[in-house]
């Protein structure tokens, strides 16, 4: 990384010293100022890359300092890379820095090693000289020319040799878990597990023991110690998906795992710490949910230091073409047969419609329409067609007469045609079935329904 110049700002003489021989060990070039009026100075002479910023120079720690120091540094070099640090209980402080324009905040007392990763992560992310290596294409999310699409990889490749940590957001079926999973592969993690937490499927009352562990008799039912899952992620990466979804009494739980690093089983005081990298994902509008008090500002600008935006299939029509032809070809190769002949006029057919599963709802089509016209060597729009009135057909439920079935029967029978009419959105099927999304999950459980997880 070297020859980059950090800029270490702090009244502490300690902390300056500590920092000073922990990055120049790395090969950073350091220097450091006591008082807020020399900054101007040292930052015309040193010209730094990246600026540690502390956020109280005084006894008096409101970070008012802190924040006017800010955003005369943002005057003055605005391309600088400001890093806040600050302690737990002022954590609100580094958030509002975020907004003037700092890229990171770190709590004091800092691990030595998270430091650097934070440093490193933003001067790979922002300094264009540096080059990535280009991510592992996935059967889905990494298919595609259009503009916007594009602009999201070459993100996503820089982002993901870095610990920062992404914020994935889109419509349900974008592939925003494929997306995670290749940011994870792209990774230094990548040898290591890659954690999914399907929030939005975790009831309140197991929110703790699934994300922490629990020791056995820490509650009634407690029969075993249970490994949580930020504990399985040591080393690894985890994917936080439908974090939106995610209660306000447990956001702050969240958060401070987020910001330590550690956290307590459940039926144990001892501290675990465990070495993660998180990415997040949602289809909800997370600044809307800030703005309307529904989710915590400050644990919205610790999981988005990077922020991903898939466009909706809509956004991107020129890549449905790119897409089936992807999709026959896997299929294919799959049933070891020759790849089908599109009539023409069928991509433009295709390209016209609407998607609101995206490109979980394309491949399924595809995918169906393929297999019911094996017998064929031409596939025509027609195909297509028929395969959509068949769907509307078998979504009318003929219920049995009084004793034929068993109720749980039924319920089962009725959770698998949802899953299957709402191309596995479980949001939707949960609506359709007038329950919550927490009640189908019990459900999918109950009766071992294998689903793909989709918002």
């Amino acid at each position: 990384m070297s020859p980059y110049r950090i800029l270490v700002v702090d009244d502490d003489r300690t902390v300056c010293q500590s920092l000073k021989f922990l990055l120049s060990k790395r090969g950073f070039e350091v220097n450091v100022v006591h008082y807020p009026t020399d900054v101007a100075e040292s930052l015309e002479a040193f010209k730094p890359h990246v600026i540690l910023l502390d956020m109280n120079f005084t006894i008096e720690t409101s970070g008012r300092q802190g924040l006017a120091l800010l955003k005369r540094i943002r005057e003055q070099q605005p391309e600088v890379l400001v890093i806040l640090m600050t302690g737990w209980a002022t954590v609100q402080l580094a958030v509002e820095g975020m907004k003037l324009g700092a890229k990171d905040f770190i709590a004091k007392p800092w691990d030595n090693k998270e430091m650097i990763s934070a440093i490193e992560s933003l001067i790979t992310i922002y300094d264009p000289k540096i080059s990535v290596s280009k991510l592992e294409e996935e059967d889905i999310s990494m298919v595609g020319k259009h503009p916007d699409f594009l602009e999201v990889l070459e993100m996503a490749e820089r982002v993901a040799p870095t610990e920062a940590s992404v914020l994935i957001l889109g419509e349900s079926g974008t592939g925003k878990e494929l997306l995670a999973e290749a940011i994870h592969k792209g990774s230094k993690r990548k040898d290591h597990v890659f954690v999914k937490v399907n929030l939005g499927g975790i009831s309140g009352s197991l929110f703790e023991s699934e994300m922490f562990g629990h020791k056995k008799g820490a509650f009634t039912g407690a029969v075993a110690d249970r490994e949580g899952r930020f504990q399985k992620a040591h080393k690894g990466t985890i994917f936080l998906d439908e974090i939106g979804d995610l209660e306000m009494d447990h956001q702050v739980k969240l958060l401070r795992v987020l910001q330590e690093k550690s956290f307590e089983v459940l039926g144990s005081s001892k501290p675990i710490r465990s070495d993660f990298r998180v990415i997040s994902a949602t289809n909800k509008d997370l600044q809307s949910m800030v703005f309307d008090r529904h989710f915590r500002e400050d644990l919205f600008y610790r999981i988005n230091l990077i922020t991903l935006y898939l466009p909706s299939l809509n956004e991107r029509p020129s890549d449905i073409p790119i897409l089936v032809r992807h999709f026959m070809a896997n299929m294919a190769d799959l049933y070891e047969m020759d790849i089908p002949i599109l009539e023409d006029g069928v991509l433009e057919w295709l390209s016209t419609q609407t998607y609101k599963g995206n490109i979980r709802e394309l491949k399924n089509k595809v995918e169906r329409t393929v297999l019911l016209n094996l017998d064929k060597k031409v596939i025509t729009t027609k195909d297509f067609k028929d395969l959509k009135l068949r769907n509307t057909k078998s979504s009318v439920v003929n219920l049995p007469r009084v004793g034929e079935v068993k109720l749980d029967e039924m319920e089962e029978h009725m959770i698998r045609q949802a899953l299957s009419f709402h191309e596995d959105n479980i949001s939707k099927a949960a609506r359709s079935l007038g329950i919550t999304r927490s009640s189908l999950y019990r459900r999918l459980e109950k009766y071992n329904i294998e689903h793909e997880s989709q918002s």
